[in-house]
């Protein structure tokens, strides 16, 4: 059916107010859309999380859209080219999954105001560019239910790739959430100052578990901390991904965040016209934030616990940066009967009480 003159003109006169309206004539075509990974995509980990969030918008959309990935892009530079290179070849929504991405991307935005850009764990936002980033600490909470009622020594590890608001906000709800059961607790901390470094990454597994803790935690991008704890017979926290198989006997638990229906809501609202640009949080609420299966060594009790919080954190009845809470030094940073803002998590410079190293100076 051939719409009319008016028809027409209402429909350019929309595409005009939303320039990410899609016109009539590319109706009918695929929407492009494009994924930026910073390394391969591989089996574990935070690209195969996202990678992951790529084949449901796939299975979900199907020939509506037309999907290239780009791994292996370095921050900076290179990651403006391809982000250049995908808006050249009409990508209309291109996924920047990394947050060094950010001011890069944002330059390539300025430019082309008909494309939606959105950047992981990325804070600005301009009228085409959004971030979206996870709730980490509610998952950080549960996993510390999990090392808490598992440690016997009361001293947890955890290995962190670097001393950034992302992985202290984790790290410091994982730490509420261990001492809400077991306030005895201390957790050790190392930073290797990587993201993907399995030699470090196993250096600091061990270094810990020779300190003497019991149950180890990571933020890092690979199994190799799941590796090292399972030849030690030490439980283990995995992060990004499910792990199991890594550590079959001592596994634990672990965090990973889900993409998917995220990202065909932004690409579905890109086809409607309707995106909006913003900073995305998604928790346990939206499914983004959950916990992989528990494993052997975890107690039918402790389950049932764990899932009584969720449910709590998902219904809002917890909040798990609800004062009172105090840092390192003792001093208090939420104040009883208030709560840490989410908006300022981003902003996030210090360590709650328990946690042994790490602190930023």
């Amino acid at each position: 059916m051939i719409p009319s003159k008016r028809s027409l003109m209402l429909i350019l006169g929309l595409a005009a107010a939303c320039p990410f309206i899609v016109s009539p004539a590319r109706a009918a075509e695929p929407l492009k859309v494009g994924f930026i990974y910073l390394g391969p995509v591989g089996d574990t980990g935070w690209t195969y999380q996202h990678d992951l969030g790529r084949i449901a918008l796939e299975k979900n959309l199907g020939a509506k859209v037309a999907v290239r990935t780009v791994p292996n892009t370095q921050e900076g530079p290179d990651s403006e080219r391809v982000a250049r290179e995908l808006s050249a070849d009409g990508y209309k929504v291109i996924f920047a999954a990394s947050f060094g991405y950010m001011k890069p991307v944002m330059n390539v935005a300025a430019e082309n105001p008909t494309t939606a850009y959105l950047v992981a764990s990325g804070y600005l936002t301009a009228k085409n560019f959004a971030g979206y980033n996870a709730k980490w600490h509610e998952g950080g909470y549960l996993a510390g239910i999990v090392a808490g009622k598992s440690t016997k020594s009361d001293s947890i590890g955890f290995v962190g790739p670097f001393n950034v608001p992302d992985v202290m906000w984790y790290l410091n709800a994982f730490t509420l959430g261990a001492r809400s059961v077991n306030p005895k607790v201390t957790v050790r901390t190392i930073f290797v100052n990587s993201w993907y470094d399995p030699p470090r990454e196993t250096e600091a597994a061990n270094i810990l578990m020779n300190q003497g803790v019991d149950t180890l935690a990571h933020f890092t991008d690979t199994p190799s901390v799941a590796i090292a704890a399972e030849a030690r017979g030490v439980g283990v926290i995995s992060f990004h991904s499910d792990m199991r198989r890594f550590a079959p006997k001592n596994y634990l638990t672990g965090l990973t965040h889900q993409w998917g229906d995220f990202y065909t809501k932004v690409v579905r609202e890109v086809m409607a016209g309707t995106w909006k640009p913003g900073v995305y949080m998604g928790g346990v609420t939206d499914g983004v934030v959950r916990l992989a299966p528990m494993g052997p060594r975890v107690p039918r009790d402790v389950v049932e616990l764990v899932q009584a919080k969720e449910r709590d954190i998902a219904s809002g009845k917890l909040n798990v940066f609800a004062g009172p809470i105090r840092d390192q030094s003792g001093a208090v940073r939420v104040v009883a009967g208030s709560a840490y803002p989410d908006a300022d998590l981003g902003k996030m410079d210090w360590y709650v009480d328990g946690i042994v190293g790490g602190s930023r100076k």
